[in-house]
């Protein structure tokens, strides 16, 4: 039965509410757990629907999983069984790609489908498949298949490889997959995100000797075999900068607490940009608390996604429900997917005043009031995003397809509750 949520907005939000782990840092790592028979103890893991999803397809392997606690889990992959992986879930789940890194080093040849997710526009494979036949992978296609194979001995003493773009699930799989060459392997034009400096840290953890961690070139050296590991997985970023956005556009007060500050230099400096006030605490275990207080006037700004450390693409969409509320013309560019501004219609629908330039580009108008509505969340970002439009509307907004929320954000609706937010969960009739 299709659950929705049914949200009455005008409510400031008030309080605090703790991050949790990184969405973006769990699934890789958790994948990155494949490359040793040794146990991997991963803390901070995030109770969301791909990661769950992603730990169903990791034991379908076959592969020992246990949860030590409620966040906390245990992984060991002493054999992996390819035969029995879900491949039904691998076409539901974006991340499930993530897997072919550690199985081919792993195994050596595995068949893989084409991987889902959200529905964000075109993400081909190819960054992925250049790489890995620039490292010597032979790859073939069979109906919807692709199928993977190394050979065991190795040609080159080292590997310098430039990827297409700078993609994140395929330099996180060249690095997995490099992990488990005894040799040297460079990666040009690699991407830098957080998770992914967190996913380098996992793997130095298992014993792989990594260089460049936060740049955009990686100079991996693997080996035959590595140990096992226990990782504490770094703060969620992106959820940090959705509950920013949503104090500041209820014009509320509250405090985000536990965010790794390093990580949100573009996200901070966009909300000051737009007259968001916001005080900074920090801690002595390395993280911040971030105080929102309520802004009387918020101005438009131009909103373009960039590769990290540029604002990323996942934060576009809560800024741009905040831009309603902004006095002026806002640009939105997200020059990445061209099914990100979906969300837009649903916006309008509400009351607000966009306009859809192109694929990737959207004027908006503000300030506008917006009302409850029904409306439908097409992505993790999108869903987000419009839970942040119900609780600033008037009235009555219900949002269907809410597993898209699920899918990237923990309980976000009882985190919402406490900061006073009228929101619940119910089920579509």
């Amino acid at each position: 039965m299709e659950e929705k949520f049914v949200i009455h907005g005008e409510k400031p939000l008030m309080g605090e509410v703790i991050i949790k782990g990184s969405k973006n840092a769990a699934t890789p790592i958790l994948a990155a757990a494949l490359l040793t028979k040794s146990p991997c103890l991963i803390s901070n893991v995030p109770l969301i629907e791909d990661v769950f999803r992603m730990i169903e397809l990791i034991e379908s392997l076959g592969v020992n999983v246990k949860w030590l606690s409620k966040n906390k889990i245990k992984i060991q992959a002493r054999e992996l069984n390819p035969s029995r992986l879900k491949n039904e879930i691998i076409c539901q789940l974006r991340s499930s790609v993530l897997l072919l890194g550690p199985l081919l080093a792993r195994l050596g040849k595995i068949e893989f489908p084409s991987p889902g997710g959200c529905i964000i526009g075109a993400r081909p494979l190819e960054t992925h498949l250049r790489a890995f036949e620039s490292l010597g992978v032979k790859i073939n296609r069979r109906g919807e298949k692709y199928i993977f194979s190394f050979p065991t001995k190795l040609k080159n003493k080292i590997n310098d490889i430039i990827l297409k773009e700078f993609s994140v699930t395929a330099t996180e799989n060249i690095l997995m997959f490099a992990s488990l060459l005894p040799q040297k392997t460079i990666i040009r034009l690699a991407a830098a995100e957080p998770h992914i400096q967190d996913l380098i840290l996992f793997l130095q953890k298992l014993g792989v000797k990594i260089e460049g961690s936060g740049t955009h070139c990686l100079v991996v050296e693997g080996k035959n075999q590595l140990g096992g590991a226990e990782h504490h997985l770094v703060p969620d970023y992106i959820e940090a900068g959705t509950f920013l956005i949503a104090i500041a556009a209820t014009r509320g007060k509250a405090l985000v607490k536990g965010v790794m500050l390093d990580h949100m230099d573009a996200i901070i400096y966009k909300l000051r940009e737009m007259g968001v006030r916001l005080k900074i605490y920090s801690r002595k275990d390395n993280l911040s608390d971030i105080l929102v207080l309520p802004s009387l006037k918020l101005k438009a700004v131009n909103i373009q996604t960039l590769p990290y450390p540029g604002l990323p693409t996942d934060i576009q969409a809560p800024f741009g429900v905040l831009a309603t509320q902004a006095d002026g013309t806002s640009l939105i560019h997200d020059p990445l997917y061209e099914g990100r501004l979906r969300y837009v219609n649903e916006l309008n629908k509400m009351g607000a005043n966009c306009l859809i330039a192109d694929a990737h580009r959207a004027f908006i108008v503000g300030p506008t009031p917006l009302y409850g509505k029904e409306i439908t969340s097409f992505d993790i970002r999108a869903g987000a995003t419009l839970i942040i439009a119900g609780l600033m509307a008037k009235g009555k907004t219900i949002i269907n397809n809410i597993y898209q929320v699920d899918r990237g954000y923990e309980k976000i609706e009882k985190r919402l509750r406490k900061l006073g937010a009228n929101i619940r969960r119910d089920c579509k009739t």
